[in-house]
């Protein structure tokens, strides 16, 4: 040991070991020998009394006080200890939580009294005891059962056959279903109500946390809004519970919460809280959402600052995200397994932590379910590529609508089981990604061992209709158990909760919903939903139907084949049941022969006989006999309000037409043809369309559209465009209206008033009308005024069609004419329905059922059980002129089906036939368009009979043959459909109908 000098002292250093003794008195020195063994007895004796007092001083203090003195660093060791515990959460993975064996629902409110569900039809969810796990995935073992349901504090406790009140507690609530349909409650996994709240508000919506690309911090629960009104309509569709997702703005958007569709004391909770709405109070699990492709390069890449810019650039940010979550996640493992060693309190630092990276550092130890939107084949290679390089399990690929072609790539991701694919049925082409897809996806899929789940990804579809996907996707070749389990049991597992969500079991949750048909079939609507055994609905809407059975779950559908084939011109069917085309009205089952096979034949252009027989020359003559089971005859599908023919794809520049709310123009000099959207289209009966060039954006509309057939290569071929100018288009739809130039909806609505006037005093002074240019905007408002041509306003609010009408009254006073007006859109037309009738206006509905999503609908009609009917039946009721237009493209395959919903809700006020009429035949006959002209140039010169049977023939020259009824899932695809064009009969492969004859007018 050294000495300091200070002075004449020589001082020790500082030591934590205790005070060094001084040296020896110089006398002392002298003898040596025994003063060394002194000096050893005294120290022995001092170092004894220092253990002693060192000794009494720790079992005298505190643990943590005494950990503290050995404690070098002087670090709190109530935290050290915390993080300890922290150990072992970081390394516990949640299990599934259990669901029979508990006694009640941790969701269930104190007071609720039970409930005995009587005489139901009960889909269970799961197959018959005995049946293998091969069969159960080909959809065998699976059947309706007759029972009754009875839940108790939250829970199903009993699903039985007679099960006596008097066994139950004398509070029990009993509720006949009278044998109709009870499933499970509708599980949407990919759905942003709440934080993209209806009617959109720039203050409502917080959909994405657009501060940065990554942001796995942020959760979507903090901006649920619980008094969205379209969390009651949902549930009005049955779905019972969601996964509120963030969006798909980020590559790493943030974490997810599943919630019930039970808000407020009126729904059976306590108070309106978010908390209340959770799914699984004791948060099991957690979830987060992720997304690749084009969402986040497009909205945070700026070349030459910051990225993605590209998808090299989003793979870029996810690995380099997950390598900053596996670097926290190593330095914490490490910590842990020191602390564990040598113990926590000789450690000389707290647990290594960020909140910043907490939630996707629990994703990659696998407490974080992940489910991320990727639609391409690169993207999801990539991914699952990620997958594999930093150990983590993805749940599901949502929207996925390539995942179809590499059921192998998923099968490589990192995990136990391959992700699912949470899809459209067949809501595709609105971008690039979106472009390559097919409505046969989910058959694929499941036909190569994956799971397809299907969703609404509300607003961009209403999720009152997400079952309805699961029915389209049965009539796309998908087994009826495998369907109806896409929307209950699939996204149950998928959510980890297996075990209380999904099915009709004793130990479930207690969400069931009684349907007025099959859940699968058109139109399907709930006739009472119970969330946690509670009903939630007082006086629910109840529409009239005829009580029928559920469809057989051994019910399947066929995909057609891949590529057309030629056949010979002349063609007979026979086993036609039905026929609603003009003049040959009717159904072989009522007919006086009683027979139930009527006979169609085409030779040379004309359908030369329909009946129950035909002469045996024309049968014998034919060179194609098809034989049909059940065949319907109809007039085949007008597309209207889309921008089928002006567009490709909706979201690249490039492949459309564009918009302006200042340059007036013709529809037919924008057409391009030959495109994906027009083929989909021809194949499923939509042989015309009638499109507008578009004011603002899509949906809205601005000039004059054009009428032309879906199956040609360009517009000079002979007869592609029937009606170069259909009728002129000016958009007053509040949000659109003001983007133009005046600025505000009165705007709008004055100048197209000054517009219409100047018109009128245009044609009051022959000169102004001859020199003006014959395509220009003021000519042809000059045809509108004196009734040439429609005039044709898109506009959703009651109180913008109000102005519409209240502006033609005034034009048509001052200019002494009648014009014909049209309503585009008509959200909520139901509320002057009297008014439109009064006034001789259409409307043609633009979505067919409206859920509210902008301002100006937000008093639209949804539909039972909330509301008696929708815009249609109020405008049926009051005789108004009615159609249903397709606000998007992708609708051409759905057109009979819509219909469909008209006839099977309407309550009887449209008939098969008058709700075909709505999406079927020519909607210029319809409100008498430009066709008029020619109309009264005929009616001079052709006597009345003869032009009758002429306009009559000209009508049955194009007619679609439907094995089955084209207004029910499961009649509109038989494999494969026949087209006539120019004396050849093409079989259509990609087609839902069975036969498509176009004859060449």
């Amino acid at each position: 040991m050294g000495f300091k000098k200070e002075g004449d002292l020589m001082l020790p250093p500082y030591s934590a070991a205790g005070p060094v003794p001084p040296p020896p008195p110089r006398w002392r020195r002298r003898r040596p020998a025994r003063l060394t063994r002194v000096l050893k007895i005294l120290g022995l004796a001092c170092l004894g009394f220092i253990v002693y007092a060192q000794w009494r001083q720790i079992s005298g203090s505190s643990p943590t006080e005494s950990a503290a003195r050995r404690n070098p660093s002087r670090l709190s060791m109530d935290k050290l200890h915390a993080d300890l515990q922290t150990c072992a959460k970081l390394h516990k993975k949640p299990q599934d939580p259990i669901g029979l064996g508990r006694e009640r629902n941790a969701r269930y409110v104190d007071g609720h009294k039970p409930t005995l569900i009587k005489n139901a039809t009960v889909w269970v969810g799961e197959p018959a005891k005995g049946t293998s796990a091969e069969g159960a995935w080909a959809g065998k073992g699976y059947a309706w059962i007759n029972a009754d349901v009875y839940m108790e504090y939250g829970l199903i406790k009993k699903v039985e056959k007679d099960i006596s009140p008097r066994s139950l507690a004398s509070d029990t609530l009993v509720w006949d279903a009278q044998g109709r349909q009870l499933t499970t409650g509708i599980i949407d996994m990919h759905s942003h109500a709440g934080v993209d709240s209806l009617p959109e508000l720039v203050g409502n919506d917080d959909t994405n946390e657009m501060s940065a690309d990554i942001t796995p911090y942020v959760r979507s629960i903090d901006g649920l809004q619980p008094q969205d009104h379209q969390i009651q309509v949902i549930k009005s569709g049955g779905v019972t519970t969601s996964l509120v997702l963030p969006g798909s703005g980020n590559n790493i958007g943030g974490e997810a919460y599943p919630i019930k569709h039970a808000v407020g004391q009126p729904d059976g909770r306590a108070e309106i809280a978010v908390a209340d709405m959770l799914a699984d109070p004791d948060r099991s699990w957690r979830y987060m959402k992720m997304a690749c492709g084009e969402n986040a390069k497009r909205v945070y890449g700026k070349v030459g600052e910051h990225g993605p810019v590209s998808r090299l650039g989003e793979s870029w940010e996810f690995r380099r995200a997950f390598e900053t979550a596996a670097t926290l996640n190593r330095a914490q493992d490490d910590w842990c397994a020191q602390a564990e060693a040598v113990g926590v309190e000789k450690m000389d630092a707290y647990l290594p932590q960020d909140l910043k990276w907490e939630s996707l550092g629990a994703a990659l130890r696998g407490q974080v379910h992940i489910n991320t939107h990727c639609y391409t084949v690169p993207d999801l290679e990539a991914f699952v590529d990620h997958t594999n390089e930093f150990n983590f399990s993805i749940r599901a690929f949502h929207h996925a609508h390539q995942t179809y072609l590499v059921p192998e790539i998923l099968k490589r991701a990192w995990g136990p089981t391959p992700p699912a694919s949470a899809l459209f049925a067949d809501n595709m082409w609105y971008k690039a990604e979106a472009y390559v897809g097919s409505e046969y996806a989910g058959k694929k899929l499941w036909e190569a061992g994956l799971t397809p789940i299907y969703v609404s990804d509300n607003p961009v579809l209403n999720a009152q209709h997400v079952v309805f996907e699961a029915a389209k996707a049965f009539g796309y070749g998908l087994p009826y158990a495998v369907a109806l389990a896409s929307v209950t049991t699939a996204p149950a597992e998928r959510l980890g909760l297996a075990e209380r969500l999904g099915k009709v079991k004793p130990g479930f949750d207690a969400d069931v919903v009684v349907w007025d048909s099959d859940p699968l079939s058109v139109g399907a609507a709930p006739v009472q939903v119970w969330i946690d055994g509670t009903a939630q609905f007082d006086d629910p809407v109840e529409l009239e139907k005829p009580l029928r059975g559920p469809i057989d779950p051994k019910t399947t559908f066929d995909m057609p084949t891949e590529e057309p084939t030629d056949v010979v011109a002349d063609v007979v069917f026979t086993g036609v049941t039905t026929s609603y085309l003009p003049g040959l009205e009717g159904s072989a089952r009522g007919s006086s022969t009683g027979s139930n096979n009527l006979t169609v034949a085409v030779s040379c252009g004309k359908v030369v006989c329909v009946g129950a027989s035909c002469p045996s020359k024309v049968v014998g003559a034919a060179t194609r006999r098809i034989h049909l089971k059940d065949g319907y005859l109809t007039k085949p599908f007008t597309a209207f309000g889309s921008l089928l023919g002006l567009n490709a794809i909706d979201a690249e520049d490039s492949t459309d037409n564009g918009h302006s709310t200042s340059q007036f123009s013709r529809g037919v000099d924008g057409l391009r043809l030959g495109t994906k959207k027009l083929r989909y289209a021809h194949r499923y009966g939509v042989t015309r369309a009638i499109s507008a060039p578009a004011f603002a954006s899509a949906g809205t509309h601005f000039g004059t559209s054009v009428g032309f057939r879906t199956d040609a290569g360009h517009v000079l071929e002979n007869g592609v465009v029937f009606a170069e100018d259909v009728a002129v288009h000016y958009t007053l739809q509040e949000e659109a209206a003001k983007s133009g130039g005046d600025g505000t909806v009165s705007g709008a609505v004055g100048a197209l008033r000054r517009k219409l006037l100047k018109a009128v005093g245009d044609v009051k002074d022959a000169n102004n009308e001859t020199t003006a240019d014959a395509f220009s905007e003021e000519a042809y408002l000059r045809r509108v005024v004196r009734g040439e041509v429609p005039l044709a306003i898109t506009v959703h609010s009651a109180d913008g069609i109000a102005s519409a009408l209240k502006l033609k009254a005034q034009v048509e006073e001052v200019g002494q004419s009648n014009l014909t007006v049209v309503i585009l859109g008509g959200a909520e037309s139901h509320l002057v329905a009297d008014e439109l009738a009064a006034a001789r206006v259409g409307v043609v509905l633009s979505p067919l059922q409206s859920y509210r999503t902008s301002w100006d609908q937000r008093r639209a009609l949804t539909g039972a059980p909330l509301t008696n009917g929708t815009a249609v039946d109020a405008l049926v009721r009051a005789g108004v002129v009615v159609a249903i237009g397709l606000e998007e493209d992708w609708l051409v395959r759905d057109m009979g089906l819509l219909a469909g919903i008209v006839w099977r809700n309407g309550g009887g006020a449209a008939g098969r036939g008058e709700a075909l009429g709505l999406v079927g035949g020519m909607c210029i006959r319809c409100w008498g368009w430009t066709a008029r002209a020619r109309t009264r140039i005929r009616r001079r010169v052709i006597p009345r009979r003869r032009r009758e049977e002429e306009e009559e023939e000209e009508e049955n020259k194009e007619f679609l043959v439907f094995e089955g009824s084209p207004l029910e899932i499961g009649g509109e695809d038989s494999g494969g459909g026949w087209s006539w064009e120019g004396g050849t009969v093409c079989i259509s492969a990609v087609s839902k109908y069975v036969a498509l004859v176009c004859i060449a007018i």
